[in-house]
């Protein structure tokens, strides 16, 4: 699921039209399940990326998959450092997860007619718009929710269709960070409370 949901946040951003080559994307939560799927995706089309994450160890392992711009948000403000890497002109998209204030700080971080593809509200707050900044920047925040497009038959055909062929030719791999057994649930979620996983946590049912 982290492949499909990274896969359509590129599609959403305009990235997937044989154009994308260079554009910058800055990717919240980049350790993460989805995070590293969007870096692999982004790899193989060339994008420039960035990612923020709230560890130099879990930054520099997601180096190694194609990251060219680590961001430890504890360590520095994301939207100042995204001003200073892009010299004031921001990124073209930013893959949103967290909800809040970020959204907001998130619109901030586009250059002109860029786009926040907001995917979640993991900080358990409502998004928060800048609309000033939005007419400055003629940009754009659109939502998706994998559920809702999962009933597009013909559009998540395609997407398998696309990733399957990454798969087949060894660009995707997913990254396990943890393995569960399912009685184990409880300290598999006191991880991704801590902020401690990278890539993707699986519990074992069987």
């Amino acid at each position: 699921m982290n492949y499909f949901t990274a896969y359509f946040a590129y599609w959403e951003a305009g990235f997937l039209t044989g154009q994308a080559r260079g554009n910058r994307v800055l990717i919240h939560a980049v350790a993460g399940g989805v995070g590293t799927a969007a870096v692999q995706i982004g790899k193989i089309m060339g994008a420039e990326m960035y990612g923020t994450s709230s560890s130099n160890d879990k930054l520099a392992r997601v180096k190694q998959l194609g990251l060219q711009h680590a961001i430890n948000y504890r360590e520095h403000d994301y939207e100042d450092a995204i001003k200073e890497l892009t010299g004031s002109e921001g990124v073209d998209a930013v893959f949103e997860m967290l909800g809040g204030e970020h959204t907001a700080k998130s619109i901030r971080c586009l250059r002109d007619f860029g786009k926040v593809i907001q995917y979640g509200t993991a900080a358990g707050k409502q998004p928060q718009l800048d609309l000033r900044a939005l007419y400055a920047k003629a940009a754009s925040v659109q939502g998706l929710w994998l559920t809702y497009l999962s009933t597009k038959h013909d559009l998540m055909n395609e997407a398998w269709k696309q990733l399957s062929r990454w798969i087949a030719e060894g660009k995707l791999n997913p990254v396990i960070g943890e393995v569960f057994q399912a009685g184990e649930a409880a300290k598999a979620y006191e991880l991704l409370l801590a902020r401690k996983n990278f890539g993707k946590v699986v519990l074992k049912i069987a």
